[in-house]
């Protein structure tokens, strides 16, 4: 029988897809376009290749014309390994860490 993959095994080969595409230039020709890698030394290994023709714009930096403001000053979790979490969201910059004690009073009822 044959199965559909996991949708952590689908992930994961996206995810490798992901860190190995290509960028690529449209080539006009005559008759016809094709796509080549903008480096010419490398080569597409297969038709399943995944390639794209602009890089994606940098979140970590504001960039007001694609309306992002950067991660600059943000609040972050430094136990997250997700996109909250100060390793990602900082971009590699570092962070302050600040210990906060707050005394508040609790509407308890006895």
């Amino acid at each position: 029988w044959r199965t559909v993959p996991t949708f952590r095994q689908i992930g994961n080969i996206l995810k490798e897809k992901f860190d190995g595409a290509t960028e690529v230039l449209l080539r006009k020709g005559q008759h016809s376009r094709r796509l080549v890698p903008r480096n010419p030394e490398l080569k597409f290994r297969s038709d399943t290749d995944l390639v794209y023709l602009e890089a994606s714009p940098n979140f970590c930096s504001g960039n007001p014309s694609v309306g992002s403001i950067g991660t600059g000053g943000r609040r972050c979790n430094k136990t997250s390994s997700y996109t909250d979490g100060c390793e990602i969201m900082c971009c590699g910059r570092g962070y302050q860490t600040e210990f906060v004690v707050r005394r508040e009073r609790c509407k308890c009822s006895f």
